[in-house]
């Protein structure tokens, strides 16, 4: 693979991975609540589920999507199933909005493995993801070389290039979150976000099966 070549996929890399979305939702989210640093764990969870996503592409999974309504349609349901419960989950704790926690403290083993297990299942559940990678590997795959490097370099130049943008959305909340947590607009702003992932998950289920 040429560097030209490599430069090309990682700039598209960036235009897919910078538009909004729900992973960037939720690194907003963490970052205006928890802090910076917290949202180091929500992700890594995303990039965790971004790998696998990629393997899933690579052993053909983007194919079989294509190829069968009805799995395409359980992976679809199950992607705004969550969706739709982060969005509820978000909703629900407009009542009781916590104070934020610092970018210097230390957070609790399970608040991160919830923030790791979160980015994860947003990442992981978009069956829309797999046919991204699907139709965007072979586009940058040089046949004339061995293709296993190639594959496992773009999901590694597109998770680094995932993660950097998390942490940037992240440290861009954390330092708006003196006036994001505002008890009046933190309340607003958790029913705003609990709206935008609903409507995230009612976009999930319009998408359409690729004809093959």
């Amino acid at each position: 693979m040429s560097q030209q070549t490599l430069l090309a996929y990682a700039i598209v890399a960036t235009l897919a991975i910078l538009s909004p979305g729900p992973a960037v939702l939720l690194s907003l989210r963490n970052g205006a609540t928890h802090g910076a640093r917290a949202v180091m764990w929500s992700a890594l969870g995303n990039i965790s589920g971004v790998c696998c996503l990629s393997i899933a592409a690579i052993l053909g999974l983007g194919v079989v999507l294509k190829s069968s309504v009805m799995l395409f349609g359980l992976l679809k349901i199950a992607g705004a199933a969550y969706l739709f419960y982060v969005g509820v989950r978000q909703l629900r704790a407009t009542s009781a909005v916590k104070p934020a926690i610092a970018d210097g403290d230390r957070l609790p083993r399970m608040r991160r493995r919830d923030l790791y297990r979160e980015g994860f299942l947003v990442a992981a559940t978009n069956p829309k993801a797999v046919l991204f990678f699907t139709a965007l590997f072979p586009q940058f795959i040089d046949t004339h070389q061995q293709i296993l490097p190639q594959f496992v370099l773009l999901t590694l130049v597109f998770m680094a290039i995932s993660y950097a943008s998390h942490l940037f959305y992240a440290t861009l909340a954390s330092r708006a979150r003196g006036a994001l947590l505002k008890p009046l607009f933190a309340k607003w702003l958790s029913r705003v976000t609990g709206v935008v992932f609903m409507v995230f998950a009612a976009l999930l289920l319009t998408i359409r099966r690729p004809a093959n």
